[in-house]
């Protein structure tokens, strides 16, 4: 009997190895003789890069860049196993959790360390690059990764313009003369769940920018700037972005991609599913288990839960999902092969006891879920399932 486990993340409780770990001791403890496949699972977000370098048996580069506040981080990027794809994960140098509590600010957040990533990796050589794009603390269009390419953004007086999506109705010129050459030569793969286009009510700015900081006058005042940022682009190199599907994705920087990169988009965790071979590996399973901190009508859309039940469902192999919490609308799932979702929250406890307990309740709630499971598929024997 074999059960594939391919969870994603249980933000700020445990890392996709983690809650992977916790589901195998819960599945052993069910049934011992068990033969189970870890694979540590991501949509696009944070954790991206460690499960693509992981799977690969791939690297990691540290580089010191602007972080979206404009103080210098610690930043990393990955090189897969074939030595030649560049894996960046926009988190790791525009993120949210980069930001300290009480300081997001979408006005004055920058891309800049992200465009300090690519360019770091084209120093190297590197012309292959999945770009994940999920937990950006940006609203800036891409502009600032744009500058650290060599973008110039001048204002009415030729002055380089701020950081930040606050800055971008100041642009009154683009210069591409020192834009950097390479970016003709690479190919990048954007991994993005987000169809959101620019600008407008379903854009950037009003779906994204509150999460980011954003006030609701603050909101409106993003899209105006990001609505002149993409009539600026129109104006000129000819390509308008602003309703483009995806453009909107981690604060605007999908339309740059659209507009100065030889580039195309692709369902997160599709790229993730593809590099961890996860459709061969569930050729032969009985049952995967998925699941991540919170599973609702969000997940649907495109989240690590919903690209596994998918591929499962298409090889007849049944999905449980496991969840910190969960919400309204899942009934959506059991129609991609979920047999059903289970929240790991066995007691009254507050988030602060759940989350550090979070091991110990994922492990407990699986070993009872894959008790019930299968129950009824296999004889008892002494010592438990097999």
């Amino acid at each position: 009997m074999k059960v594939v486990i391919a969870p994603d993340s249980f933000k700020g409780s445990l890392t996709a190895r983690e809650a992977a770990v916790a589901i195998v001791r819960g599945v052993k403890s069910a049934v011992p003789l068990a033969e189970t496949s870890l694979i540590p699972m991501a949509d696009g977000g944070e954790g991206t890069l460690q499960t693509l370098v992981d799977a690969t048996g791939g690297s990691t580069t540290h580089v010191q860049v602007k972080g979206p506040l404009g103080n210098q981080i610690d930043a990393k990027y990955g090189i897969l196993g074939d030595n030649q794809t560049c894996i960046i994960e926009m988190a790791s140098a525009s993120g949210l959790v980069l930001v300290p509590d009480g300081k997001l600010n979408p006005l004055v957040t920058t891309t800049f360390g992200t465009g300090e990533l690519i360019k770091h990796a084209l120093d190297k050589g590197y012309r292959k690059f999945i770009l994940a794009i999920g937990g950006s603390a940006t609203n800036d269009g891409g502009a600032g990764m744009l500058q650290a390419l060599g973008l110039r953004l001048l204002d009415e007086k030729g002055n380089e313009v701020g950081f930040g999506g606050g800055c971008l109705k100041d642009i009154d010129c683009i210069d591409l003369h020192a834009f950097d050459e390479r970016i003709k030569e690479s190919s990048f793969l954007i991994a993005s769940d987000v169809e959101n286009p620019l600008i407008g009510p379903n854009g950037a700015s009003y779906i994204f920018g509150p999460q980011k900081g954003a006030s609701q006058k603050d909101v409106a005042f993003l899209d105006d700037q990001l609505t002149h940022w993409a009539d600026k682009i129109e104006k000129k190199i000819g390509i308008k972005i602003h309703d483009n599907p995806g453009a909107g994705a981690a604060g605007g920087i999908g339309g740059a991609f659209q507009a100065f990169f030889p580039s195309k988009m692709e369902r997160g965790v599709d790229v993730v599913i593809h590099h961890t071979q996860l459709q061969e590996k569930l050729a032969d399973a009985d049952l995967v288990i998925t699941g991540e901190g919170q599973v609702d009508s969000q997940t649907a859309s495109g989240k690590t839960p919903m690209g596994v039940a998918q591929t499962a469902q298409y090889l007849g192999v049944p999905t449980i999902v496991m969840a910190g919490s969960v919400g309204e609308g899942i009934e959506v799932l059991y129609e991609y092969g979920v047999v059903s979702v289970h929240s790991i929250v066995n007691r009254p406890m507050n988030l602060e006891t759940a989350i550090k307990q979070a091991s110990m309740l994922l492990e407990s709630s699986t070993e009872q879920v894959v008790r019930s499971y299968f129950h009824h598929h296999v004889p008892k024997l002494q010592g438990g399932l097999v």
